[in-house]
């Protein structure tokens, strides 16, 4: 793939220029998720969306930590995981690029994550009984979608978002900024769509805190590195140290030049 044919005068399309590693396996692993999900015969549908999609009742009352992180996962319908996989891809590979692969999926994880948690939070306290909103499960990667929408607008917040309905250009800050605002309204707003706005919000907060200068994300972030760096310079110094044969060995034709 990407072979240049002369005699042909075209050049194949190379998928890997187009998809960065974590974006390529986050699509791959949501893409074959749905896939079982369809499969799965409706009694199994119910019970992976209860156990693995995130039930705030069943994570408060039933421990069941894990569901923060699987109903990232999960998806209720195609169109449902093409958009979410649409926007992964379109605004996730640049700042893969920009970040590296590790920092990208810290990153993605960390909104997913935390706008479950925020998730969870909001609707305990307005049902702590457990017996309305708290028991309804949420699904899908939205929450970190969002994250990496507010990520690009930090990073990219002139560049132009093409829109189709309305056919509209806009910079990718305001697009950014009318997705945070329906976001907000829906959530205020009640709308009864079932779309998860408080995760959508909730992820954006997230990403915003993580990356603006100065707020306590930011700061522990900066912390952690400095952490690793000092670790890697000891572990350098005492490397060089422990090689450092400042005289000639006994057997100089064991030189290798």
């Amino acid at each position: 793939m990407g072979m240049e044919s002369r005699r042909y005068g075209y050049q194949r399309i190379s998928w890997g220029g187009i998809l960065t590693p974590a974006v390529k396996a986050l699509l791959i692993a949501n893409a074959a998720v749905f896939v079982l999900q369809s499969l799965a015969p409706d009694a199994v549908y119910v019970g992976i969306i209860r156990w693995l999609g995130l039930v705030p009742y069943g994570v408060t009352h039933g421990l069941r930590i894990w569901q923060p992180f699987t109903y990232l996962f999960l998806h209720g319908g195609f169109w449902h995981l093409f958009w979410n996989m649409l926007a992964l891809w379109m605004f996730g590979c640049d700042l893969e690029r920009v970040w590296g692969k590790r920092r990208f999926l810290n990153y993605y994880f960390l909104t997913g994550v935390g706008a479950g948690c925020i998730n969870i939070l909001v609707k305990t306290i307005a049902d702590p009984s457990g017996v309305a909103s708290s028991l309804v499960p949420t699904i899908g990667a939205s929450g970190a979608i969002f994250g990496i929408l507010i990520a690009a607008a930090v990073l990219f917040p002139d560049r132009r978002i093409y829109m189709i309905l309305p056919p509209v250009e806009l910079p990718m800050r305001v697009y950014v900024l009318i997705m945070g605002a329906i976001a907000f309204f829906g959530t205020i707003g009640a709308t009864g769509d079932k779309v998860s706005h408080i995760s959508h919000l909730g992820g954006m907060a997230v990403g915003y805190f993580y990356l603006r200068r100065g707020s306590f994300f930011f700061g522990m972030r900066n912390r952690v590195t400095d952490w690793k760096r000092k670790r890697m310079r000891k572990k350098f110094e005492v490397y060089m140290h422990d090689h450092d044969k400042t005289e000639p060995p006994s057997r100089p034709d064991r030189w290798v030049n």
